[in-house]
């Protein structure tokens, strides 16, 4: 499939806010529909019990987890399709796609298999008091684990999608996944009298639904990313070492991140499934702002990309200080919206009075970093999109762990609020400092796009 020089998924020209909104709405159109299925999840589980929330919570972050293995495969596909498309060769874009899709299917096999066999260790890692909550979060694991390769092939093709500048696609499929999963929710955890399971075997339908549509999609869309594509190939060994080294910053970043959280959670679990089940809803609502930001990052990472292939350097600081700018309006509104809403959000989701106020206290703490996240969004998605990807990882490692010295010191002070004070803070540092990192590095960057016939590795040498 060829694509005229002005098309629409042409990123290298037209307007700068134009096309990173053509990419960005849809990408953030999903995560808006994502964070919708996982509130209406939380709406129903918090109708069944208060311990129900807890215990998908506690599974939710092993799937966390595993999405740096997950990052290999989208994040191969990202950088390696966009800026091969940018230079103009499709055959060595459509080649990383194939190789990040076979990677992903293999670690998610992995990583499903992982998740089955040793869900009791791993739920017990918490050290949950209640029963029924350890009870509920190990049946939960076992039957999500099964979706968990489907998730990650769908990720990788949903990745070449996005490079190519085609986001609506991956938009319309989640869409129709994320419904059935809506629809089944309160028919299988009530009409069906399922439970927590019920929430569970909605989860796995529609995973597998997302990943038939997508599949189908990357094969037969009339705006797909490549005229041909092949789920099943001989492996390339120079295209899965260079993804590789592009998603491994990423996937460690990603991996520690997740493991703090994990250690940050566990010291909250004495203070029972309250505290549990407030963690849980008020990171989906503060969801609001980082799954939008990330999915506005994800679309800036695909116009640096293509920009970096061709080496249109003015494009690239032009659509930085515009992402700069729109993503810090939305982390405005967002710290309003937690300052002022908070308690009917909480509301609609854990209606006990005493839990909507301690809720109203985790959305005022953590709204202080709500605006550092989002510039970090721009900053990060700016660095992948170069292939620089070490900067980012390297930031938030660092902050993470700074977050769980924090959290052990402050949790012996102000109990769970220390520990989401800590969260805060850190966050506010590693956004701050990912911003500030691009900022100065990025004076490597030629100044014009004269100099675009610049060897690759000259051009922007950020991290090294």
């Amino acid at each position: 499939m060829s694509r005229p020089a002005d098309s629409k998924y042409n990123l290298t020209t037209g307007g700068i806010l134009k096309k990173l909104l053509v990419i960005a709405v849809p990408v953030m159109g999903t995560q808006l529909l994502q964070m919708s299925y996982n509130l209406t999840d939380m709406f129903w589980l918090g109708r069944l019990s208060t311990a129900a929330v807890a215990a998908s919570g506690t599974c939710g972050l092993y799937l966390w987890l595993g999405m740096a293995l997950m990052m290999f495969g989208r994040m191969g596909a990202e950088i390696g399709v966009s800026q091969n498309l940018g230079r103009g060769d499709k055959e060595t874009a459509r080649l990383y796609g194939e190789n990040a899709f076979m990677l992903s299917v293999a670690l998610g096999l992995l990583y499903g298999f992982i998740m089955l066999a040793l869900r009791r260790p791993l739920v017990g890692f918490f050290q949950i008091q209640e029963a029924d909550v350890v009870s509920s979060a190990e049946s939960y694991l076992a039957i999500v684990s099964f979706g968990i390769p489907f998730t990650y092939a769908a990720s990788a093709l949903v990745g070449s999608f996005n490079a190519s500048g085609n986001s609506r696609t991956p938009f319309y499929v989640n869409a129709v996944g994320l419904g059935i999963n809506m629809l089944l929710d309160p028919l299988m955890i009530f009409g069906f009298h399922m439970g927590i399971q019920g929430a569970a075997y909605a989860t796995l339908i529609s995973q597998i639904a997302s990943f038939a549509l997508t599949a189908l999609a990357v094969a037969r869309d009339a705006n797909r990313p490549f005229e041909r594509f092949h789920f099943v190939i001989k492996p390339d060994r120079r295209a899965l070492a260079q993804i590789i080294r592009w998603s491994a910053p990423i996937s460690g970043e990603s991996a520690f991140f997740a493991s703090m959280t994990m250690v940050t959670s566990r010291l909250i679990s004495p203070f029972g499934q309250t505290a549990l089940a407030v963690g849980r809803v008020g990171s989906q609502i503060e969801s609001l702002t980082w799954l939008i930001a990330g999915g506005y990052g994800s679309a800036l990472t695909a116009f640096i990309g293509q920009n970096y292939g061709a080496r249109k350097w003015a494009r690239i600081r032009r659509g930085f200080v515009i992402s700069l700018t729109v993503l810090g309006v939305w982390g405005a509104l967002t710290v309003l919206l937690m300052n002022t809403l908070g308690g009917q959000l909480y509301w609609l989701f854990l209606p006990d009075a005493d839990v909507r106020a301690l809720g109203v206290v985790y959305l005022r703490i953590l709204s202080f970093c709500q605006i550092p996240q989002c510039l970090e969004a721009a900053a990060g998605g700016t660095f992948k999109g170069c292939g620089r990807t070490a900067p980012p990882s390297v930031v938030s490692i660092v902050s993470n762990l700074l977050r769980v010295l924090l959290a052990w010191w402050f949790v012996h002070i102000w109990g769970a609020l220390g520990v989401w004070a800590a969260i805060s803070l850190t966050a506010s540092l590693r956004g701050a400092t990912t911003t500030i990192w691009y900022m100065l590095a990025s004076k490597a960057q030629p100044r014009s796009d004269e100099e675009r016939d610049a060897p690759d590795d000259s051009a922007l040498e950020l991290a090294q």
